[in-house]
């Protein structure tokens, strides 16, 4: 199982987009700063805001290249609100 996550931090009113295998250890890893240097290494803690199970890998990727892409707060805020956009999404980006 793959999932993309979106992360938020307050002190830098911001919004991280990744993807893992396991939502809770990934977290933990950005919260302990494991990745020194690291964009989640500039602040803690992270705050879990999203998290959406992938039908495997390539699925996962090409979601959170495409929500990266996206480059809009307003659209990170809407896909967190309302995981139904997800949805129209994947029907470009099945797998």
């Amino acid at each position: 199982m793959f999932f993309v996550y979106i992360l938020f931090l307050e002190k830098l009113n911001g919004y991280y987009v990744g993807i893992t295998d396991e939502v809770q250890r990934r977290l933990s890893e950005h919260n302990t700063m494991v990745y020194q240097g690291s964009f989640t290494s500039k602040g803690i803690p992270w705050e879990l805001r999203f998290s959406y199970e992938c039908e495997s890998s390539a699925q996962a990727y090409r979601l959170e290249l495409f929500i990266k892409k996206m480059k809009s707060r307003k659209f990170i805020e809407r896909l967190i609100e309302d995981k139904n956009i997800i949805k129209d999404m994947l029907v470009s980006y099945s797998s």
